[in-house]
């Protein structure tokens, strides 16, 4: 395993629950970046966001990802924003396989969590999916691999399993 399998996608399309099985069904570490950067303030992704801000959350993400890259390769979960940056997309593109985890923008809305997304918990639903569309093309643009998360949560940890062998 030379590289990084990188998933990216939509806050609620299931990147850091189908990563941490997978995870577990392969043995490749895992590492979630949101995570990692409210662990870093001892907190809640919401709690660094009040504390912080988004703007240096953002720049912790860009630390997180860029940290990962030096050490072994393994499952890396990034926030739903993370994309956004060209800097991010240049690390991932570099250092690894490009996993989007494409989940219907219906499905998102029934399960999402408002309260648990700080950068859309203002806007509500409506703002979910503002974000979904302008996002969408850049997550297309950006993947290597697009996995479709819409046959349920079996069938996708089934699938990113198979790619995680085949890749890492």
């Amino acid at each position: 395993m030379e590289k990084h399998l990188f998933l990216i996608g939509m806050q609620g399309c299931g990147k850091s629950s189908l990563g941490k099985r997978t995870a577990k069904e392969t043995g490749v570490p895992f590492a979630d970046t949101d995570a990692i950067v409210a662990q870093s303030a001892g907190g809640t992704v919401n709690e660094f966001f009040e504390k912080y801000g988004e703007e240096t959350f953002r720049r912790a993400e860009t630390n997180v990802l860029a940290a990962l890259t030096y050490a072994r390769p393994m499952i890396i979960s990034t926030g739903g924003g993370t994309v956004m940056n060209p800097v991010n997309r240049h690390i991932m593109r570099t250092w690894g396989t490009i996993v989007l985890i494409d989940r219907p923008l219906e499905d998102i809305l029934s399960d999402i969590k408002l309260d648990r997304r700080p950068t859309l918990r203002d806007g509500g639903l409506a703002e979910v999916e503002r974000v979904y569309h302008e996002r969408l093309p850049i997550y297309r643009e950006l993947a290597d691999i697009t996995l479709r998360n819409d046959q349920g949560y079996h069938m996708a940890v089934y699938i990113l399993t198979r790619l995680v062998r085949e890749r890492l």
